[in-house]
């Protein structure tokens, strides 16, 4: 079986995001999307709450799971039984960054590999942070989210 992990901190998960989870699943058996949960990070939703959206948002999709994890990437990866980390560009801009994290994730565990999948052009200007700017200034977020984001970002723009 053919698995890969797709790790981040989906905070919020965004149509990009479902769309490299979806085009992963098309290549892979098995995609295990892991939602960090950072306690060095200040997250916008819970981790809890971040795998509900997700779920939530993907449905019922044979083959995905989304999982919740404090440990470093390629420790959850190799609990998984997985050997192989998706990591997904947006833009160029995205590539040092992602290079680095390979790079780091090779040196903890050689026999980690790293895959790296491009935005389709139609969502690489969606970024989790974007949505939660426009969020802040309780905007439309319809068109960057799934339906059950947007709606929960709307409410909790209201508390």
């Amino acid at each position: 079986m053919k698995a890969i992990l797709y790790p981040g901190s989906f905070d919020p998960i965004t149509k990009g995001h479902i769309d490299v989870i979806l085009r992963l699943r098309k290549i892979f058996d098995r995609v295990v999307v892991l939602v960090a949960d950072s306690s060095r990070k200040n997250y916008y939703f819970k981790n809890d709450e971040r795998i509900k959206l997700i779920q939530e948002a993907l449905g019922e999709q044979q083959g995905i799971e989304v999982r919740g994890g404090q440990a470093l990437t390629v420790t959850a990866a190799k609990e998984e039984g997985i050997n192989l980390i998706a990591r997904s560009m947006r833009t160029s801009s995205d590539c040092e960054h992602e290079l680095n994290l390979a790079d780091a994730n090779k040196k903890l565990k050689p026999d980690i590999e790293t895959l790296f999948i491009m935005a389709d052009p139609k969502f690489a200007f969606i970024s989790s942070t974007l949505v939660r700017e426009i969020a802040s200034f309780r905007g439309d977020t319809s068109e960057f989210v799934p339906e059950n984001v947007a709606r929960a970002l709307a409410k909790k723009g209201r508390v």
